[in-house]
């Protein structure tokens, strides 16, 4: 990546740029992954978040897939997203949550060095400065806690950014680790593609991971 910000505003435009909350007056109480996309996904928080870990879920809702273990196995599950209504309904946050829209206050509402992990599900292409968020997770974890960004190929379109949908999957995943190169902080980044492996039965989800961890 340039040293300097190769991006622009119109990059970061959207069709809809109207306030979200808008878009989210009513509750979406749907996957926005289908069904393998969240089994793999809740696997690998089985195998990647160690048990005992403060968690933050950003742009969460009311469903965060975490295994159903994890409300009992983590010290506590906090979460930050749109919708009140929507995160009401999330049955795993141990630590509560705050109804916060990233795009009108990127500061997430934590102290330093609250979190062991961060986790954000299918929802960094809809954020217009995505930068500032990162480096707000940066603050928030804890040295060597972890931020794990998923992806898929689905979203709203008139709510992502213009540059997401000009980009293919493996775009999609170079420009998630540009974002984190220019939040700073952050050790190499890691890829891994977890779709699930299924006979075509209808289901066609890809489901990708960008793992960074913060610098000690």
């Amino acid at each position: 990546w340039p040293e300097a910000w190769p991006f622009t505003e119109k990059d970061f435009s959207r069709s809809d740029p109207s306030n979200d909350k808008g878009f989210y007056a009513f509750p979406k109480l749907v996957y926005h992954i289908d069904e393998p996309a969240v089994s793999s996904l809740t696997q690998y928080y089985r195998n990647n978040i160690p048990a005992k870990s403060d968690i933050l879920d950003i742009c969460s809702s009311w469903v965060s897939h975490y295994p159903l273990e994890f409300p009992d196995t983590m010290n506590s599950i906090s979460a930050t997203g749109i919708s009140g209504i929507e995160l009401k309904f999330n049955d795993q946050l141990t630590g509560g949550y705050e109804a916060q829209d990233l795009n009108e206050n990127p500061t997430l509402p934590y102290t330093d060095e609250s979190f062991d992990a961060v986790t954000c599900v299918v929802s960094i292409d809809y954020l217009i400065e995505p930068v500032k968020v990162l480096k707000e997770v940066y603050r928030v974890l804890r040295p060597g806690g972890k931020v794990i960004l998923s992806q898929s190929n689905r979203c709203f379109q008139t709510k992502a950014v213009a540059m997401w949908l000009q980009m293919n999957d493996r775009q999609h995943l170079e420009l998630i680790n540009g974002y984190l190169q220019y939040a700073g902080g952050f050790e190499p980044r890691k890829a891994f593609d977890i779709t699930a492996t299924l006979p075509d039965n209808g289901y066609r989800d890809p489901m990708f991971i960008i793992e960074a961890v913060k610098e000690t």
